[in-house]
C-alpha cells in the first residue's frame, strides 16, 4: 500500500479521481476541501458572516467547538462529511460555500486545526487525499503525488453541468466568474497557496474521460508498486 496526494485547481475532477481510486484500490479517501467547506457552513449557520465576509475572529473562537469527521454511507459506500455529528455532504457543495471556504482557508489558525487532523489521518498507508496543499504540506512523503489541471473553459462547463444536474439555478457566466475568483484566491493566498510539488505527476484531463484518467493513474501506480 502507498499514500496518494492529489492537488490541483477547482473543477478538475480531483474528488472524482480520488473516489475512483479509493474504490479500485480499497483505500481510504479524505476530502480535505470538504473540511474547509464544513467550517464555512458552520460559520454561515452561526452568523459568523458579516456583509458576505467571514468574521475570522469569531470563527477562531469557535474552533474548539468544531468536529469534522468522515463516515461511510452504508447505502452508497461513499465517504461523507459530518459536522459535529450531523451529515452535511449536500449542504457544503453549494458555490457560495466553496467561495467562503477558500477565504476561510487562508486563516492560519483554521489551517493549523484542520491540517493537524489531516496529518493524523495520513499516519497509516492506503490513504488518498485531495486538495490544494496535500503534497506540499500534508503528505510530502506520499509515494505518488499528482497535480491536476484542465482548460479553464472546460472546467467551468463541467462545474456548470454538475450544478444544473443538482437542480441549482446558475448561469455559465456566474460559474466562470466564481471559478476565476477561486483560482486567484487559491494561488495568491498567504497561507499554503496552491503550488505544484516538483515531484508531482501532471495530469491534464482536458480531453480525458473519468474512466480514461483512472486507467492512466492506475498504470502509474502499477509501475510505482511493481517492485515493492
Amino acid at each position: 500500500m502507498i499514500n496518494i496526494a492529489i492537488d490541483g485547481y477547482s473543477s478538475c475532477g480531483k474528488s472524482t479521481l480520488a473516489k475512483q481510486l479509493a474504490k479500485s484500490l480499497h483505500y481510504i479517501y479524505i476530502d480535505t476541501g470538504a473540511m474547509y467547506r464544513a467550517v464555512a457552513l458552520y460559520a454561515l449557520q452561526n452568523g459568523f458572516i458579516d456583509n458576505g465576509e467571514p468574521n475570522m475572529q469569531r470563527i477562531e473562537l469557535a474552533l474548539p467547538e468544531l468536529m469534522v469527521e468522515f463516515k461511510i454511507n452504508p447505502e452508497s459506500g461513499n465517504t461523507e462529511v459530518h459536522l459535529n455529528g450531523q451529515p452535511v455532504e449536500a449542504l457544503i457543495r453549494y458555490t457560495h460555500i466553496a467561495s467562503l471556504a477558500s477565504r476561510i482557508s487562508q486563516n492560519r489558525m483554521v489551517r493549523d486545526k484542520l491540517q493537524y487532523w489531516q496529518k493524523q489521518m495520513a499516519q497509516r498507508k492506503g490513504v488518498i487525499m485531495d486538495g490544494r496543499d496535500i503534497a506540499t504540506v500534508i503528505m510530502p512523503d506520499a509515494e505518488l503525488k499528482i497535480f491536476m489541471t484542465a482548460n479553464p473553459q472546460i472546467r467551468a462547463k463541467r462545474r456548470y453541468e454538475e450544478l444544473k444536474a443538482q437542480g441549482k439555478q446558475v448561469s455559465i457566466e456566474e460559474v466562470e466568474a466564481e471559478q476565476k475568483l477561486r483560482d486567484f484566491q487559491d494561488t495568491n493566498r498567504k497561507e499554503d497557496p496552491l503550488r505544484q510539488h516538483p515531484e508531482a505527476q501532471v495530469l491534464d484531463n482536458s480531453n480525458l474521460t473519468p474512466e480514461q484518467q483512472l486507467a492512466l493513474v492506475l498504470q502509474w501506480i502499477q509501475a510505482l508498486t511493481k517492485f515493492q
